[in-house]
């Protein structure tokens, strides 16, 4: 018989039914501590009053009209991001991969309208992930994600990451961006130091590419900073971001300097639903939290509670974990059991986190988690530790 949905998806057997702050339901009534966030989407944890209240208040007032029209509260949450990044304007898009796509439109095109459009070429990095369309696949490079669906799109070179030497070769006058994670999702919790996001804003200064930061899962106070890349210092040119900045409903957005997006004029880029009335209402909810300085020093003293316990984790579980990595609420514990199989056990320990490339599990709380919630953490990952001690090997 085939399935009514697309089988594209290899999923646990686990059927929730409610969320509560950072616990979640299942049918059978069982509450898992969830440390995957629906992989750093709900920011703010699940059915966070100000955000149902922001839904509910404007789903009775109006849904959708179209981007034909002006949309005040897509022009409030612009003006919000606006006001607490680099950037000067902003697109609204459904998702991460959707910014990704106008990420790449909006590099070349700027370069097209600079008189140089032989300047495509758009220089990304092995590990990487920046969603599953044809740009998508095409910036991450992956033989798993690429197979059997070429030709590809051309005009994107593969690094190996932290090779600077390849770096700097790489980037030439043909080349239109550079395009990388501050912080890897996918590819294994992997953040790029500081001193290498300063030296690739350098690199880009002195050869003119744009620097387009993927922040779709490491953006939106995850690392304890509203965007991952302020720890740097640095000013990019273009910045994607999703996930978390619709606190669970689909948006999306891409955030560009006045230059990088000056190509885009009227007619060159649009969406259907994106930016619409609903998602833009809750973005706002969701920017009213995680832009405020004080909500983001709570999440860098969380952050050091729980890496301090996940230090001890490793330390105490020599033969199931190998380290701890990452940055704020964007954690990775590299394991030497398989992580699937830490994933499994940490389900029949009620505790939600998700695996990753590199043999790697992540825990991408709610930024929400309270200290209790951080020390039932512990106790159930140190349950899950236990239970695969005693399997035979």
């Amino acid at each position: 018989m085939i399935p009514s949905i697309l089988p594209t998806y290899n999923r646990a057997s686990l059927n929730f039914v409610k969320g509560e702050g950072s616990w979640l339901v299942e049918a059978d009534g069982r509450r898992f501590l969830d440390l995957g966030s629906g992989i750093a989407v709900n920011a703010l944890g699940h059915a966070h009053p100000a955000l149902v209240k922001a839904l509910t208040d404007q789903a009775n007032a109006l849904w959708h009209v179209s981007n034909l029209y002006q949309i005040p509260q897509q022009q409030a949450l612009a003006d919000k991001l606006v006001e607490h990044s680099f950037a000067d304007t902003v697109f609204f898009t459904n998702s991460g991969t959707e910014a990704c796509e106008l990420a790449v439109k909006m590099a070349r095109k700027y370069w097209y309208e600079k008189g140089r459009p032989d300047r495509t070429e758009i220089v990304a990095f092995e590990g990487s992930f920046h969603g599953r369309s044809s740009a998508g696949i095409a910036a991450a490079g992956s033989e798993k994600m690429t197979k059997g669906f070429g030709p590809l799109l051309p005009g994107f070179t593969h690094l190996q990451w932290g090779d600077h030497d390849a770096l700097r070769a790489a980037v030439t006058d043909k080349t239109a961006a550079v395009l990388i994670e501050p912080v890897q999702g996918e590819g294994g919790i992997r953040p790029l130091p500081d001193q290498c996001l300063k030296g690739l804003r350098d690199l880009c200064d002195q050869t003119g590419a744009l620097l387009i930061l993927d922040e779709v899962q490491c953006g939106m106070g995850r690392t304890g900073r509203l965007f991952a890349h302020e720890w740097a210092g640095i000013t990019p040119d273009i910045v994607m971001v999703a996930k978390g900045i619709g606190g669970g409903f689909p948006l999306g957005a891409v955030l560009a300097t006045e230059d990088a997006a000056s190509g885009m004029t009227a007619g060159t880029h649009g969406s259907t639903y994106g930016g619409n009335p609903l998602a833009c209402a809750v973005g706002c909810a969701v920017m009213d939290h995680v832009a405020d300085k004080d909500f983001l020093a709570e999440v860098n003293r969380k952050a050091g509670v729980l890496r301090q316990k996940l230090e001890g984790l490793v330390a105490s579980h020599p033969d199931v974990f190998e380290a701890v990595r990452g940055s704020g609420l964007m954690l990775g514990l590299k394991c030497r059991a398989a992580n699937t199989d830490v994933v499994k056990a940490g389900y029949d320990a009620q505790l939600i986190v998700v695996p990753a490339a590199d043999n790697v599990v992540r825990l991408l709380p709610p930024l929400t988690l309270s200290d209790d919630e951080i020390a039932e953490a512990l106790t159930r990952l140190e349950q899950a530790a236990a239970a695969l001690e005693k399997q035979p090997a």
